[in-house]
């Protein structure tokens, strides 16, 4: 599968993307007065959006690599091999 250079830094990006914005939710959920009861057990409310999170956090990873290896890859294309 061949990922166009425009694709591939989108990917990238969007993986960058994605941890700046979830890490800016992780903070605000952490302090939300939602998120703990009055024991300060954490809230069903905390659990599901620390669950989303988490997936987000994986995703975003796993996007942006994908994103940062496509982009390795059409580099090498691009320069002249040292055998031509």
């Amino acid at each position: 599968m061949r990922i166009s250079r425009g694709t591939a830094v989108f990917l990238l990006l969007f993986g960058v993307w994605s941890w700046i914005i979830w890490i800016t939710f992780a903070k605000n959920l952490w302090a939300s007065s939602q998120s703990w009861s009055a024991d300060g057990s954490p809230t069903a409310y905390f659990i599901v959006h620390a669950v989303l999170t988490v997936v987000s956090f994986v995703l975003g990873t796993i996007i942006g690599l994908l994103g940062w290896r496509a982009l390795r890859s059409t580099r090498s294309k691009e320069r002249p091999s040292a055998d031509s």
